[in-house]
């Protein structure tokens, strides 16, 4: 392919608008352009990117057995009314009404619609399992889209679901797209974690995200340091073994704390470690007030809290509280209320803490479960940080990373199948329900991800399965005959063995070259052209860390070649 014939309209300086590496580059390097908020146009560069990540994940789909289908965008009102999910999923989902005045939206995802699917064609569970996909563009009218592509409102996704008779199958399901995903990300060149995660709007009984770990990612992504154990910060678990264990009870006494309304205040005030100390907040589900208590030094992490409670769970402000509880917020506690009480598990350890009185400037001290006050539900309720013990070992300790998900996976067990009635007869002959899986690769995020992990200050470093172009050929004086001569039989050479190569004959400065092959990312360069040919070399350099080596034009190609087929980039 021809540089002069192709549209790349690189730029020199870093867009105003672009805030993380993976736009910004992907601006310069002319594979993008932005229509309106989070919609974009894929440009030739760019697309060529697009299609290497979407042919990788066909390929090993194909392979684990799923069979591909094309959706269609567009999705009727009544399949989301059957699910129960048009009133549920908020405003993300774009809603449209059609000139017939029939409701519809553009989809976000297609769990309905596949279902809808399997419910007309599959009757038998001779025809079970089954995984189908589709590689489509979707669209989630994301409130404040930002870092360009990454989350856009538009975007392409890859989407599976799977299908079997009863939960062992689905499992089995799951695991063969757990693996084939790991293939997916291994092929592609990214340093990724897959970790516990919580399923979200799409629902289901567990889940787990791929995450390609960048200090721009969005998500905060615990480890151990010592064992496989991963979740997202939603999912995340602390290990109990650094918890106090149960002292000897203490006589609970009131204390006046005047003035004092934060735990840093009270636990000052008062000469205790705010860890000896309960907070209380207080949250609404289903419109009704429910006391939730964690230790005065962690956190609360809502997305944990509103699965544990259920229901429909709101977070209302101070002045609300005062009004459905009649409780000082300042002086809050949990002895004497007449509303449930849910405690964080780090609770369930310890005792002798110190609460609030509800009473404005009174705290209580040498609290205890059971004795002073009944013992509450216990839940996980809190963020887990950095330098805690793992949950899942006795020696690791957690550690925190910033990740960018890129693919997951869920089991769904039969929320959708039993609201839309897929069914099928069992071996038995009786109607029997299906087991669904969930499998999602966010195809366009995966450009922008594999940027963010491979770039430098010059521009992008392309891993060899991502790489628009295998080689750039430079060429010195593109209207020199020898210089042309050469060139074209080398791209000749390269092209029938397969490699892609375009070939930069623009009437350029050199240095202006060099700086568009740097930002373009290609990982071989080939300057054809000046001394060096009337020497009889052409000098290839990588562009990662590569001097410049003197090959004879009739040996460069071998080269060349044997480098892309290993894979190399240096």
């Amino acid at each position: 392919m021809r540089f002069t014939k192709t549209l790349i309209p690189t730029l020199k300086e870093n867009p105003v608008e672009a805030h993380v590496a993976s736009h910004r580059l992907m601006l310069r390097a002319g594979m993008v352009r932005q229509l309106a908020a989070g919609i974009y146009t894929w440009l030739p560069m760019g697309l060529r990117v697009l299609r290497r990540v979407e042919a990788i994940v066909r390929e090993e789909m194909d392979a684990a057995g799923a069979q591909e289908i094309l959706m269609p965008a567009v999705q009727p009102a009544e399949l989301w009314q059957e699910s129960g999910r048009w009133d549920l999923y908020g405003r993300e989902l774009l809603r449209m009404v059609d000139r017939h005045d029939r409701p519809t939206c553009f989809g976000p995802t297609h769990e309905e619609v596949v279902t809808d699917l399997v419910r007309r064609e599959v009757k038998s569970y001779r025809q079970l399992p089954a995984n189908f996909y589709q590689i489509q563009t979707k669209f989630r009218d994301e409130i404040r889209p930002r870092f360009g592509v990454m989350r856009g409102r538009e975007f392409i996704m890859k989407d599976a679901y799977s299908f079997d008779v009863d939960d062992a199958g689905a499992d089995e399901s799951y695991r063969v797209m757990f693996e084939t995903y790991t293939r997916i990300f291994e092929r592609c060149g990214l340093r990724f974690r897959a970790v516990e995660a919580d399923t979200g709007s799409i629902g289901g009984a567990s889940s787990h995200e791929f995450h390609v770990l960048a200090e721009s990612g969005e998500d905060t992504i615990i480890s151990c340091d010592r064992c496989a154990y991963a979740a997202n910060l939603e999912k995340a678990r602390a290990g109990t073994s650094h918890l106090p264990e149960a002292s000897e009870a203490s006589a609970m006494e009131r204390v006046e704390t005047p003035n004092q309304r934060t735990i840093e205040d009270v636990a000052k005030f008062l000469g205790v470690a705010a860890s000896s100390t309960v907070k209380s907040l207080v949250v609404a589900r289903d419109g009704e007030p429910v006391l939730l208590l964690l230790r005065g030094d962690h956190v609360l992490h809502e997305v944990k809290a509103a699965a544990a409670l259920g229901g429909q769970v709101t977070f209302p402000g101070p002045e609300q509280v005062a009004e459905m509880t009649g409780l000082p917020v300042g002086s809050m506690g949990p002895i004497g209320v007449e509303i449930p009480l849910v405690a964080d598990e780090a609770l369930r350890h310890g005792g002798n803490w110190v609460c609030g009185a509800n009473e404005e400037g009174w705290h209580i001290t040498g609290v205890n479960w059971g004795r002073d006050l009944p013992e509450p539900e216990f839940k996980d309720l809190r963020s887990v940080s950095a330098g805690e013990p793992c949950p899942h070992c006795t020696e690791g300790k957690l550690t925190e990373d910033r990740g960018i998900e890129v693919g997951h996976v869920f089991k769904l067990g039969t929320k959708y199948s039993e609201a839309l009635g897929s069914k099928v007869l069992n071996e038995n002959g009786r109607e029997q329900v299906t087991v669904m899986g969930c499998y999602g690769i966010g195809v366009s995020r995966i450009v922008a991800a594999a940027i963010e992990q491979n770039h430098d200050e010059g521009g992008i470093i392309w891993p060899m399965a991502l790489t628009p172009f295998h080689v750039d050929l430079m060429l010195l004086n593109p209207k020199d005959a020898q210089t042309q001569e050469v060139a074209e039989a080398l791209e000749k050479e390269l092209t029938g063995a397969g490699l892609e190569v375009l070939m930069d004959d623009r009437d350029e400065r050199l240095g202006v070259k060099f700086k568009d092959a740097d930002l373009l990312g290609i990982p071989f360069r080939v300057l054809v052209g000046g001394r060096s040919l009337k020497s009889g070399v052409v000098e290839i350099q990588a562009r990662v860390g590569g001097d410049k080596l003197p090959y004879a034009p009739d040996k460069a190609g071998s080269y060349l070649i044997d480098k892309v087929r290993n894979g190399a980039v240096g």
